[in-house]
């Protein structure tokens, strides 16, 4: 296979314009992702050690296989809302007892690790990775169960949670539960729900009503023990199977059930030799750039993601402002495509069609490496086609049934976005570097289409129309796009599953793969009608 060359010129002023945006993008994001590692706050995390609990990401620490990679996802959830940054839950996929698990943590130092929107979306969004990968699930249960002011927004999608977690054991994917302390009202369906349960003595809690509720409603006086606790759920009700009398002990047993699984893939596993990439990757903070509306080539960021940075590109004289190949990712065989000039052609829907094809005739997983403004718009390229082209390219990506895993490297705008495997697409795993932007046009340019249209109405109605006004209008669409669009954005409402230094690129595509391979790896072999 072919070996991509570099001609990168680390000296010039152009990479140390870009190095310097980069990093200060990347600085931003690790002082909120510090945010969202911190929890409830100093305060919160020590009252939580002083009661002899461990903190939640010390629990997946010492769940997961020593040395093992990590990939958390959504760690900016909520970020810019008036919840804390994170969500109050921790989500990622671990591996545990030599198995990739999906693991779900509730931050009990964050309001009790009690549930608010944001939390619901991370969840759901977790249980949604763990099936379209076909990842076993870990619940590390502590949670006083929904945020109450917010129920109005909680209470009817909550129920998904539960179908999440019953329909993951009907499809053979295993679902456990570790409860270490409250597992109340809703929550308490958690463990009831999940293949395997453990809870810790005298700090698990599960239970439909508290004291105080059922005393309320049926005059009953209880205590927790009786109620929930890890002893009688063990000896009487039979929620817990397994009783754990420490949180270590809850770790060990928990491992233990992975153990026994014996879960293997159903993918293929690496076919080829695991070669670093020839180029340094701390080189891509100078290679693409700070202003997303300035071009840069694709196959510079390809030579330093790929294996070796080998790269058999397809159709290279034709539709050029779309780079398409083949190449593989520690060792996983992948198709990549890759926006050069942003702006989608006719040539490259088509070029992208027969390539999403060709992967699923070879069941082969596709990378999308986003960086696009979208398909091209005027009365030449609207009467050559360029709608039912795109349409062929939105038809290839929806019916696609290989892995796909999209980065948004730069922007992702329009229809391009769809065409890119974006979210409503279903990409297996879909991730964002801090630069990036995402809405449906750019910021000046959504300003200047209402402008336009603003003159014209007022043509139209014979109104003098106010330049000041519209104006100042646009200044602030120009703001609220702009705001709307960052990557921190778009990441807190769950659009992608998470924000990435661009350096990390290609052990977060490794993991990526490694996860997805848990599944059948399969291609489409029929397709809907494509219009000619």
């Amino acid at each position: 296979m072919p070996v991509l060359s570099s001609r990168v010129d680390t000296t010039s002023e152009t990479y140390r314009n870009n190095r310097t945006g980069q990093l200060a993008a990347i600085a931003a994001l690790d002082e909120q992702l510090e945010l969202a590692r911190a929890g409830g706050g100093a305060k919160y995390a020590q009252r939580h050690r002083d009661r002899g609990r461990l903190l939640a990401r010390e629990r997946i620490e010492l769940l997961v296989d020593r040395d093992a990679p990590l990939l958390e996802l959504s760690s900016l959830a909520a970020w810019g809302t008036e919840f804390p940054v994170g969500a109050s839950i921790v989500t990622c996929i671990g591996v545990v007892s030599g198995v990739e698990c999906v693991l779900i943590a509730h931050d009990p130092t964050v309001r009790g690790g009690a549930m608010n929107p944001y939390t619901l979306r991370k969840t759901l969004r977790a249980l949604e990775i763990a099936r379209r990968n076909r990842l076993p699930v870990i619940n590390l249960v502590e949670s006083g169960g929904a945020d109450l002011p917010t129920q109005s927004d909680l209470f009817v999608n909550a129920g998904k949670i539960f179908h999440d977690l019953t329909d993951l054991s009907a499809r053979g994917i295993a679902t456990v539960a570790l409860v270490f302390g409250n597992s109340t009202a809703g929550g308490a369906y958690v463990p009831g729900m999940c293949d395997y349960s453990v809870l810790v003595d005298r700090q698990a809690k599960v239970f439909l009503g508290g004291p105080p509720l059922v005393k309320m409603a049926t005059g009953e006086d209880a205590d927790d023990e009786s109620l929930g606790g890890a002893d009688m759920h063990a000896r009487v009700s039979g929620v817990a199977d397994y009783f754990a009398v420490d949180e270590l002990d809850c770790i060990r047993i928990g491992r233990q059930i992975v153990a026994d699984l014996d879960w293997h893939k159903l993918g293929p596993g690496p076919r080829g030799p695991v070669e670093e990439p020839l180029y340094d990757p701390d080189e891509l903070l100078g290679i693409v750039s700070a202003d997303f509306r300035v071009p840069f080539d694709p196959r510079e960021v390809i030579a330093r993601v790929v294996d070796g940075s080998r790269f058999s590109e397809y159709k290279p004289r034709y539709g050029t402002s779309l780079v398409t190949g083949w190449t593989s990712i520690h060792g996983y065989p992948v198709g990549i495509l890759a926006n050069e000039r942003g702006v989608l052609f006719s040539e490259e829907a088509k070029k992208a069609s027969e390539f999403i094809l060709l992967a699923n005739q070879s069941d082969t997983p596709l990378i999308f490496l986003q960086n696009t403004t979208g398909y091209m718009v005027g009365t030449q390229y609207e009467q050559g086609g360029i709608i039912k082209d795109g349409s062929k390219m939105i038809n290839a990506v929806t019916n696609s049934l290989v892995p796909h895993i999209t980065v948004n490297v730069a922007a992702s705008f329009g229809a391009g976005n769809y065409g890119m495997s974006g979210r409503a697409y279903d990409p297996r795993l879909m991730f964002s570097w801090a630069n990036a932007k995402l809405a449906v046009m750019g910021a000046q340019q959504l300003a200047g289409v209402l402008s336009i249209v603003g003159k014209a109405s007022a043509e139209a109605s014979g109104r003098e129309f106010d330049a000041e006004a519209d104006e100042q209008r646009r200044r602030a669409v120009e703001a609220q796009i702009e705001r709307e669009s960052h990557s921190f954005f778009v990441s807190a409402r769950l659009y992608d599953d998470g924000v990435i230094d661009p350096r990390d690129t290609r052990s977060v595509l490794g993991m990526a793969l490694s996860a997805a391979h848990s599944g059948p790896v399969e291609g489409r072999r029929g397709f809907g009608v494509f219009r000619m």
